[in-house]
C-alpha cells in the first residue's frame, strides 16, 4: 500500500484528488496539509512514501518544502503537481530533489500510475517540463551543469556504465573525437533511435505511437527496450543521454 499525504492549498483541489485516490487499491490518502509548512509537520508525524504537492502555497511554497524534505526525510519520494511548466519553475524543482512534475491537466489514470512508478523509485516529468529541461540540457551555458544530480541523490551508488543525470559518458577516445561517446549506443535498431530521438523532444507514448504509426504497447517495448540497452533507469535518463550524444537536438 502506498501511503500518500496531499499538500495544496486549495481544499477542493485535495478534496478532488482525495475522493479520486481513494478508488485505487494500491492507494492511501493518509493525511493532507495546506501549505509548506504544513506538509513538513504531517510528513514527520504520518511518514508518507509519497507527497503529492502544488508548487504555490502560503507560507512556504513547493520548493522550498521539497528541499527541507529532501534534506530530513529523503525516503520520502515528492511529486509537484503544478500549473506552470516554465524554466523558472522546472529546474528549481528538479534541483530541489522532487522525483516527479506534473500538470493539472493530467488524466486520473495517468496520475495514479504516476504516482506508483515515482513510488518504484522512477522519475515522471510531463512532456513540457521534459522538454523545458531538454532544453536547458542543451543549452551552450549548460556545460557541466548536473540539473538531475538531486533527483537521484537518494538512490544507491550507480554502477560501472551507468549514465548519471548532466554526466557524459566515458570514453578514453572521445577527446581525441572532439565528441562524446556511449559504448552501448550501437545496440540500438534504428526503431529505438528514433522512438529516443522523439523521447527527447518530449513526446509521450501516445504522441510517439501516433507519429511513427505504431501502437502504444509497442512503443512501451521500445522503450523499455532501449532503457535496458543504454542502462539507463528512465526516460529522462534517455532524453538528456539522446541530447548529450547528438541523437537528437
Amino acid at each position: 500500500m502506498i501511503k500518500l499525504l496531499l499538500a495544496d492549498d486549495h481544499a477542493m483541489v485535495r478534496k478532488g484528488l482525495q475522493v479520486f485516490l481513494s478508488t485505487q487499491s494500491d492507494i492511501e490518502v493518509v493525511g493532507e496539509a495546506s501549505n509548506g509548512a504544513e506538509t513538513l509537520e504531517q510528513a514527520a508525524l504520518l511518514l508518507p512514501d509519497v507527497i503529492l504537492m502544488d508548487l504555490n502555497m502560503p507560507m512556504m511554497d513547493g520548493i522550498a518544502a521539497a528541499r527541507e524534505l529532501r534534506a530530513a526525510q529523503p525516503q520520502i519520494k515528492v511529486i509537484v503537481m503544478t500549473s506552470f511548466n516554465d524554466r523558472a519553475h522546472v529546474l528549481p524543482a528538479v534541483q530541489a530533489g522532487v522525483k516527479g512534475y506534473l500538470l493539472k491537466d493530467i488524466e486520473p489514470s495517468e496520475l495514479a500510475e504516476a504516482i506508483r512508478r515515482v513510488y518504484q523509485g522512477k522519475v515522471e516529468l510531463h512532456p513540457d517540463a521534459a522538454g523545458e529541461l531538454m532544453r536547458l540540457m542543451s543549452s551552450p551555458d549548460a556545460q557541466g551543469l548536473r540539473v538531475g544530480q538531486n533527483m537521484q541523490d537518494t538512490n544507491p551508488p550507480h554502477h560501472a556504465g551507468e549514465l548519471r543525470y548532466g554526466e557524459e559518458p566515458h570514453d578514453e577516445n572521445a577527446s581525441a573525437r572532439g565528441k562524446p561517446s556511449y559504448p552501448h549506443l550501437e545496440r540500438l535498431t534504428p526503431r529505438e533511435r528514433e522512438v529516443l530521438d522523439l523521447i527527447a523532444h518530449g513526446l509521450n507514448n501516445r504522441e510517439i505511437a501516433e507519429k511513427l504509426v505504431i501502437t502504444e504497447k509497442t512503443v512501451k517495448t521500445h522503450v523499455s527496450h532501449l532503457l535496458d540497452k543504454l542502462e539507463l533507469a528512465d526516460r529522462t535518463q534517455a532524453a538528456i543521454f539522446a541530447l548529450k550524444n547528438g541523437i537528437s537536438s
